[in-house]
């Protein structure tokens, strides 16, 4: 088994069983507990596991959230791929939302260019990206800006969302589950998510397949407030039947 693929395995071991012991994982995979002491360093610096004594425990089941710098790095081409489905969402004209997060940032960066769109946003990366787009008409969220996502969050966010109405929210979501609906570590994120939501005609979440089946602290909405959830192959076709007969349509890109 190669490194990429003992890795894989390790970092999907944690999210479903919510730790993994080095030793046990040593016999299991037969390697020394270098070996995996040695993933287990690699997946942290990814953001995907936080280490503890003697194994791992994932991040999101800690109420931690790695930053979007090192979030940027993680399954990228997943990330390009879902983002690309998403331009297919997009109004031939419009408003749309974008929230803030590495997917929809990718989704900025794949906008079209023979169209006029004015692009609600409460990301500082986002809204910085698209500033110099002839066709494109940005408005910033105000708000307290996060450092660990550079999101604008809090009441002058929230006011804006009031006042607007868009015709495409693009959201992203750190846990997605049919049981517990959309998630996120962040108490005043989840709020501002909220309002996307509710701001728009259409809700399109954005996630990739390590945060189906994942709960997060804060819940911002159910599968039911949602018109489509695009993902990646990586996940299970059982899971996007329940996820659909609870409500949106899933895509996977």
């Amino acid at each position: 088994m190669y490194a990429a693929e003992r890795q894989q395995l390790i970092a999907e071991r944690a999210r479903v069983d919510g730790r993994v012991d080095v030793a046990l994982l040593a016999a299991e995979l037969d390697v020394t507990p270098e070996t995996v002491r040695r993933d287990l360093t690699m997946l942290e610096r990814q953001g995907l596991v936080r280490r503890v004594h003697g194994g791992a425990i994932p991040f999101d089941r800690l109420g931690f959230e790695p930053a979007l710098a090192t979030r940027d790095t993680v399954l990228t081409a997943e990330k390009e791929r879902i983002a690309k489905a998403a331009i297919s969402e997009l109004p031939s004209e419009g408003a749309i939302l974008l929230d803030s997060g590495t997917t929809t940032g990718r989704v900025a960066e794949f906008l079209p260019s023979d169209r006029e769109l004015t692009v609600v946003t409460n990301s500082l990366p986002i809204a910085t990206l698209l500033a110099g787009r002839s066709n494109v008409t940005v408005l910033s969220l105000g708000g307290r800006i996060r450092g660990r996502t550079l999101a604008a969050v809090d009441d002058w966010a929230l006011k804006a969302l009031r006042d607007a109405y868009v015709d495409v929210a693009f959201l992203g979501t750190n846990g997605l589950s049919v049981e517990r609906g959309l998630t996120t570590p962040d108490l005043a994120e989840a709020a501002v998510k909220s309002a996307m939501i509710k701001a728009a005609r259409r809700a399109v979440v954005l996630a990739d397949h390590t945060k189906i089946g994942n709960d997060a602290f804060a819940r911002f909405g159910e599968l039911g407030d949602i018109e489509a959830l695009i993902t990646d192959d990586g996940v299970d076709l059982d899971v996007v039947e329940a996820i659909e007969t609870a409500g949106p349509r899933v895509v996977r890109a």
